[in-house]
Formats: structure tokens, C-alpha cells, sequence
């Protein structure tokens, strides 16, 4: 439904005209990835990495440096979503839907519920009118937990889990295939968080859309996800399914995320290598890490996932960042 390949987005160090020439920041550097039909790919790692980045390349709200985006509909139709069309834009934009971290600026707040689900609906080649259109906004809210009498109320009136239901309904209106949660839960308590998460899942049963879920809370990731991702500095690091992620994490970052969490993380052993990772990366070093050099490395790389080393069935890891005993580990696996 959706693929990456070698995706590349940097911004410029500094604004101005006194800004230095060829600093840059390398916000997204080479990320491969595909997500199937029906399926919750979780996107995960700490502040900064380039998740949200990777997330606004595919709705366009960036135009990547290199690499290609493809986003294939349920009809069978291929999107170039890294240079689509005038016309392409518009049909996508029922077809891919963004909810946003936070509802409290993601939502008008001099909008009524109803405005807010069918401001988009209302400029869409889907529009059934206006009495059409209502009903469907309140069929949509009694989906996500609120109900009809909710339609005149302003968001001001919802708590902080409410107003992230009604950002979930405006996402819905349009039947959309593919839907893009950049955070929904981390400014929310647990308890709601986990309702949340549920409804997600539900959503997604009944409706069929696939989801890329963002996140730097592992643990709420691997709940919800069917495969994950783990970024680091731009790059993806490792990817796998979910549960073989957690039994068996491979790259020294993946183990160091999941050493920090309490629940899922399986205790350190003694001289494990995650000090590296306790320091501030420094976002303008060159996007090419030592280890994708190393000419043994190179042969082995994935030709349809560029700087990723295939070591099971759908687990990849990149050489980068890996340090060499854990490199000639990886090589090892790569190689048997």
C-alpha cells in the first residue's frame, strides 16, 4: 500500500542571510520502508530522530531531497507521493488522513464538532450534501464514543481524550485507506491513552485502513503494531515484526530502548553496549555512519531496502551506528 525507498530530507542549519552555506541538518537519511493493507506499522524512537519528518514527506507537507514515496489505493491507482500531480493531490487527500499530537491546536476552536468534521468533507468530490453530510458526522462520533447532540458543542467543552476522539471522526469522514497517528497518545493520561489505543483498534477492524503509528513510547507501540520500525538519527535501524522485536531485539539501539522500559524490557546484561546512546547526537554530521563504508558490509546490504541487513524472515537491521562487535554479530547472522 505504502513504500519508502532511500528517502532523504535535510534543512538548512540556519535562516538569514549571514547563515552559513552547506550546514545543514539531516532530518530523514535514506529511510526504506512499506507498509501492507489492513496492517499498523509503529514508527518509533526518541524526540528528534525524524519520525514526524518521515510522516509529513508522505502528505506532502515536505518535498523529500531524494528517494521515492508510492502509495498504491485499494483500486488498484499508483501515487507518486514524492512529486504527485495537481489532480493527484486532491484524491489523495481522501485517501491518506493526518490526526495530529495535539487536538487542542489541531482543532478550531471557533468551530462547532460539525463544522470541524465536514470543513474538508464539504471541498471533496465525496460531498452528498449538506442534511447527507450531517448525518454522517453524527454516525461517525457515535463510532468513536460521543454521540449526535455533540455536533453544536465547541472543542472547548471536551476534555483532552474527547477532543482527540473528535480529531479521530474528522480523520474518518473521508473512509480514508491509510491513516497517520503522529503521537495521539503521548499528551494523555494512561487510562485514557489505553482507550484510545482500543478504539484505534477497533476502528481499524471495521473500517480496514492501515495505520502508521508514531511514537516514542515503545511500549505503547508494540502493543498496537503488527511490525515496527526503530529510527535513530534519521535512520531506520531496525525493523521486525512486533513480537519477534521484543524477544529478540538485535541492534545495540533497539536493545538500549527497550533496557528503559520496565515492562517489556528484558534486563541488561553485564558489559552490554548502549553507552554511546546516553550522549546528544549531532544532527549535521554527514548522513554516511563509518560502517556503511566497510566494503563488507556493502555486498550485503538489501537491494530493495537500501542500508538494511537482512537477518530473518521480515527482520532487517542497519550495519550503522552498531559498533564492531555488535557489526561482526549482525554479519555473522546476515552470512549464515
Amino acid at each position: 500500500m505504502l513504500e519508502l525507498h532511500d528517502v532523504r530530507k535535510r534543512f538548512n542549519l540556519a535562516a538569514g542571510f549571514f547563515a552559513r552555506a552547506g550546514a545543514y541538518v539531516y532530518a530523514v537519511n535514506g529511510v526504506s520502508l512499506a507498509i501492507k493493507p489492513g496492517e499498523t506499522y509503529g514508527l518509533v524512537g526518541e524526540s528528534g530522530c525524524g519520525k514526524t519528518t518521515t510522516a509529513r514527506l508522505i502528505v506532502g507537507m515536505y518535498t523529500p531531497d531524494g528517494g521515492t514515496i508510492r502509495f498504491r489505493s485499494r483500486d488498484g491507482d499508483d501515487y507518486p507521493l514524492h512529486a504527485p500531480s495537481g489532480q493527484q493531490r486532491a484524491l489523495l487527500r481522501s485517501k491518506i488522513k493526518y490526526i495530529f499530537q495535539d487536538p487542542a491546536k489541531s482543532l478550531n476552536p471557533r468551530m462547532n464538532v460539525l463544522q470541524i468534521l465536514t470543513a474538508g468533507y464539504r471541498y471533496s468530490p465525496l460531498w452528498p450534501g449538506r442534511r447527507r453530510a450531517r448525518e454522517e458526522a453524527a454516525a461517525i462520533l457515535n463510532d468513536v464514543g460521543l454521540n449526535a447532540a455533540d455536533l453544536e458543542r465547541r472543542p472547548a467543552d471536551f476534555s483532552g481524550g474527547q477532543r482527540q476522539r473528535i480529531a479521530i471522526a474528522r480523520a474518518l469522514m473521508l473512509k480514508p485507506e491509510l491513516l497517520i497517528c503522529d503521537e495521539v497518545v503521548s499528551a494523555l493520561d494512561v487510562s485514557i491513552q489505553g482507550q484510545i489505543l482500543g478504539l484505534l483498534l477497533r476502528l481499524r477492524e471495521e473500517h480496514g485502513f492501515s495505520m502508521l503509528f508514531i511514537a516514542h513510547d515503545l511500549a505503547v507501540v508494540s502493543f498496537i503494531s503488527d511490525r515496527i520500525g526503530v529510527m535513530y538519527r534519521g535512520m531506520l535501524v531496525e525493523e521486525a515484526p512486533a513480537q519477534r522485536l521484543i524477544a529478540e531485539p538485535l541492534h545495540p539501539y533497539t536493545r538500549h530502548l527497550y533496557s528503559s522500559i520496565p515492562k517489556l524490557g528484558r534486563r541488561q546484561a553485564p558489559g552490554t553496549r548502549t553507552e554511546r546512546f546516553g550522549e546528544v547526537p549531532d544532527p549535521t554530521s554527514p548522513p554516511e555512519p563509518e560502517e556503511l563504508r566497510d566494503a563488507r558490509v556493502t555486498a550485503l546490504l538489501c537491494r530493495d531496502r537500501p542500508g538494511l541487513l537482512s537477518v530473518g524472515e521480515e527482520h532487517f537491521v542497519s550495519p550503522a551506528f552498531a559498533g564492531a562487535p555488535d557489526l561482526d554479530e549482525l554479519l555473522e547472522r546476515r552470512i549464515s
